[in-house]
């Protein structure tokens, strides 16, 4: 499938959400990733004129999924894909993927990877054709989610699997905090002028109400602190080298930032 094909809307929403849309425009169908609401995505889908054929939820926290019985209401054909773990958590779900699994919207083939540790059912959707990765909030730009259902190995296991795809992997995560994350990061390694240069830049966007998602593989390897745990700088700033341990005091200190 051609890159050109896809199309990606960001929707800003609630405090901080971002719920995307996906046009699929060789066949002319929607799927929409994490609709927190369902009333700006009906808007978009009745603007683009094209059917909404797919819900993708990640995990089943109600600031994606708060939209799916609007939404199913108002679109009766669209299908709701979730997670398998995630089964009666996510609200009309009908699919319940694993693993390898293939989700097909339109001419667009998503990958599923499973990637628990902010919850225990957390999936990814990844277009190797296009490109991008939608995950929900495992990673985000300049960090990754609390644990609030899974364990810090786990949780290193899925960003290890993340940090794997191409550099130039489009990363559209679901929450607009890369400023405060970054803020973070530079505590913990403020020599490092990649992250250096990455904060000037997002201050600027973000002093211009400009959204910092998505962001990429490469950059999040290079400036992330929870994408880095076996960087030298990193274990000497943490004074831990063994890859859980460093996870597991990085996150407890993000906690408390």
């Amino acid at each position: 499938m051609a890159k050109a094909s896809l199309q990606i809307y960001r929707l800003p929403v609630l405090k901080d959400n971002y719920i995307f849309v996906l046009h699929e425009r060789w066949e002319n169908v929607c799927a929409v990733v994490d609709p927190a609401v369902a009333e700006p995505v009906i808007q978009w889908v009745e603007q683009l004129q094209a059917p909404l054929v797919g819900i993708l939820n990640t995990h089943h926290h109600h600031d994606h999924t708060g939209g799916n019985a609007e939404l199913c209401g108002y679109f009766p054909e669209v299908v709701v894909y979730g997670g398998a773990g995630d089964r009666h958590r996510i609200p009309h779900q009908q699919v319940f993927l694993e693993e390898g699994d293939r989700v097909q919207i339109g001419r667009l083939h998503l990958q599923v990877l499973f990637v628990p540790g902010h919850t225990s059912g957390h999936i990814a959707y990844y277009s190797p054709d296009t490109g991008d990765l939608f995950c929900g909030d495992t990673l985000f730009a300049g960090g990754c989610g609390r644990l609030f259902e899974g364990t810090p190995q786990q949780m290193l296991h899925s960003l290890d699997k993340l940090r794997q795809l191409p550099e130039e992997t489009r990363v559209w995560c679901a929450h607009e905090y890369t400023l405060r994350n970054l803020s973070f990061a530079l505590t913990v390694e403020p020599d490092n002028p990649d992250l250096q240069a990455r904060w000037q830049k997002v201050q600027q966007m973000r002093s211009q109400g400009q959204a910092t998602i998505p962001s990429q593989i490469g950059i999040e390897k290079a400036t992330n602190p929870f994408l880095r745990w076996d960087q030298p700088s990193l274990q000497t700033a943490m004074g831990c080298r063994e890859p859980v341990a460093l996870f597991r005091k990085l996150r407890g200190m993000r906690d408390l930032y």
